[in-house]
């Protein structure tokens, strides 16, 4: 639904059909063969985000989702997916009580990864830079002035 209307960033790579860490890499590769071939240099950082999937935090992830348009059934159901989770530890034979999960998308679920990819749609706002990224991973690259 998201990629149908072009809610999800072009240049994410990750969790999404036709789009595969193969497809970024070749255009990455792409865009600074190019580059050289004109004699430009580039400005390059290779980020990969540490826990990304764990650190959403779900207040800002429905505010984003509830911004773009999505209806409101179905904001509903995303809500309830996610809030009123809980977790616990097991070491040895003894569980930890219950805690509250104020973040994260469940990996592992179909879900998880779009409502992350939904998380960073937002990423190449502000940057004059080109972003490429394949989940959780991004490199971003700028053409040095000559």
């Amino acid at each position: 639904m998201w990629d149908k209307n072009d809610w999800l960033y072009e240049g994410q790579h990750g969790c999404r059909p036709g789009y595969s860490c193969e497809s970024q890499v070749i255009t990455v590769c792409q865009d600074i063969a190019d580059s050289l071939d004109n004699g430009d240099k580039i400005d390059a950082i290779i980020i990969d985000f540490s826990k990304a999937f764990d650190l959403v935090p779900h207040g800002r992830l429905l505010t984003k989702i509830a911004n773009s348009g999505v209806d409101s059934r179905l904001m509903v159901w995303i809500r309830e997916f996610l809030l009123g989770r809980t977790q616990r530890v097991r070491v040895g034979g003894q569980l930890s009580a219950d805690v509250r999960v104020m973040s994260s998308v469940p990996q592992g679920s179909i879900l998880g990864p779009l409502l992350f990819l939904a998380y960073v749609s937002d990423i190449w706002r502000n940057m004059e830079s080109t972003i490429i990224l394949f989940a959780d991973n991004c490199v971003i690259y700028k053409k040095k002035c000559k």
